[in-house]
């Protein structure tokens, strides 16, 4: 598998496990100023010590006032102050993953789920301007729904290592290698990888939509998360490397959780909901209760009461959900991604009053063309 050298630099840094911790870095507000100057690369702009004072006052009713942000929430406010107001000067929205910082998240953002919801929500804006707080693919697949605006990823460094794990020609060699069979794509690809395939799929519907194409073919290709296209074989009784043909893709938050961990807190904790992402291996998911998407576990907790729960996966979704439900019993078992934690409000505030051509996520019209169809099948199979 490729990774760039910061990026892997990053993931050395960063992807360990965590009990909810942020990766940003923020200087914090020095308390008794009467203005706040806030710097960047381009420009210099002020904000009012009471307009903070409110904008603070607005982001702890949202649910930002946990242990992560004390210290520099002023900070934050004056930041989320700025972006919003130029969201409205330049009709733009921020579509914020579920992984990301809650500053990001409570603060700025304007659609916030899973990569299949922020899909879904992007073709419906009629925001001139999108600037996805996400990682890379997530932006290039609102560039492909929306071909006549503006989509901008704010930091460079937000790449995907399950999509930088496999390219066109790969695509290319395996449906020479399995003519006829379909191609499902996870949605973690690259716009390129996309136009080669007949279906995207994310971790909310991969399942439904596998069971629709199987019912006219024996034989898939699903790329590019082997891990998840175990998982998805076994719930389908599938059998890998006959009925589904996987690639060797891996995500570097999901790959390193270790069960041995999972038993350990369950002797600690009886009663103990465990759920995790589908992105994680088959010994992971055997010791869970249950597997799903972000927007399926969040779900799971909403609904469900147990006296504590276990959330295997990125460590911004069980910054989310403790916000969400103050009341529930959340143990740590987290692991950062460096991509989604290179996303920060200096960068969104940097992108939003001076937009650079290289943040500008544009595809090419023939790949974006093809990539939508396989797109666009999704959300019908999905429905």
């Amino acid at each position: 598998m490729r990774r760039g050298k910061d990026a892997k630099r990053k993931e050395n840094r960063n992807s360990g496990d965590s009990h909810f911790q942020t990766a940003t870095h923020l200087s914090c507000y020095a308390s008794g100023l009467l203005r706040i100057q806030l710097t960047t690369n381009f420009m210099t702009t002020s904000v009012t010590e009471s307009e903070i004072n409110q904008e603070s006052a607005r982001l702890m009713a949202l649910g930002l006032h946990s242990k992560c942000v004390e210290g520099r929430r002023d900070h934050i406010a004056a930041l989320t102050l700025k972006i919003n107001r130029l969201k409205k000067e330049k009709n733009a929205v921020i579509c914020a993953h579920v992984y990301q910082v809650p500053e990001i998240i409570l603060g700025i953002g304007d659609f916030v789920g899973d990569s299949y919801k922020l899909a879904d929500d992007s073709r419906g804006t009629a925001a001139d301007i999108i600037v996805f707080c996400g990682v890379r693919f997530m932006a290039e697949t609102a560039a492909i729904l929306n071909p006549s605006k503006k989509v901008y990823i704010p930091s460079l460094d937000a790449g995907c290592s399950l999509s930088e794990s496999v390219k066109a020609e790969d695509v290319r060699a395996l449906k020479a290698a399995h003519p006829g069979a379909p191609v499902v794509t996870y949605i973690n690809t690259s716009a390129e990888v996309k136009a080669e395939s007949d279906c995207i799929v994310t971790s909310a519907n991969a399942e439904k939509i596998l069971r629709r194409i199987y019912e006219k073919n024996k034989e898939v290709i699903f790329i590019p998360d082997k891990f998840m296209g175990a998982n998805l074989a076994k719930v389908l009784a599938k059998k890998p490397g006959e009925d589904m043909i996987l690639w060797n893709g891996t995500c570097v938050v999901h790959e390193h959780f270790d069960a041995r961990v999972i038993a350990l807190y369950r002797k600690n904790y009886p009663g103990l909901a465990v759920l995790a992402h589908a992105e994680c291996p088959s010994d992971i998911i055997n010791a869970v209760d249950y597997m799903g998407g972000t927007g399926d576990m969040m779900r799971y907790v909403e609904n469900t009461n147990a006296p504590a729960y276990l959330l295997v996966t990125e460590c911004g979704f069980g910054e989310l959900a403790r916000i969400k439900f103050p009341d529930k019993n959340f143990i740590a078992m987290c692991r950062l991604c460096p991509y989604m934690k290179a996303v920060t409000l200096e960068n969104v505030l940097q992108t939003l009053e001076n937009p650079s051509k290289e943040k500008l996520v544009t595809v090419p019209p023939d790949t974006a063309d093809k990539a939508r169809v396989a797109i666009e099948k999704m959300f019908k199979l999905a429905a």
